[in-house]
């Protein structure tokens, strides 16, 4: 059953690309997870987020660059597709993460620029952070529907 519903690789990345949010868990100092949403982006294909450089999330990922990311979607069991990866993270340049998610999930600033500078007032309070995955889960439930593939 568990090879029925994987996603191949190019439907965890079609299936990523269609997500605003993850869910990242990073690992709290007393061991138990930190659990929070992020808005995310690809650069050079790999994933990004950033994140003020206080936030508990980055506390955690000073200590421990070990970090854990979901997305899900699908309202009931047969229509559930998500994707779980586990891996490390660095801290990378700002400028084009902040752009990058920006741009995915807002539009593009394009000559406004007034918001152009809300949004670099902003972004410096923020840390970029760059997920390298070493290991993918996925499923995909519609695939086990009458034999039918989405």
């Amino acid at each position: 059953m568990r090879d029925a519903i994987r996603m191949t690789a190019a439907e965890v990345e079609a299936f990523l690309g269609e997500q605003k949010t993850l869910i990242v868990a990073t690992i709290g100092r007393s061991g138990l997870p930190h659990l929070a949403p992020m808005w995310f982006a690809f650069v050079g294909g790999e994933l990004v987020f950033c994140t003020d450089r206080k936030s508990q999330k980055i506390v955690n990922l000073r200590r421990d660059p070990r970090c854990s990311v979901l997305a899900e979607a699908g309202e009931t069991y047969d229509q559930l597709r998500g994707v779980h990866m586990e891996g490390v993270t660095e801290f990378t340049d700002l400028g084009p993460v902040v752009d990058a998610v920006v741009a995915r999930n807002l539009g593009e600033v394009g000559d406004d620029e007034t918001a152009r500078e809300a949004m670099r007032k902003a972004m410096s309070r923020r840390v970029a952070v760059l997920f390298r995955p070493t290991r993918t889960a996925s499923w995909d439930h519609r695939k086990t529907m009458s034999g039918a593939t989405p």
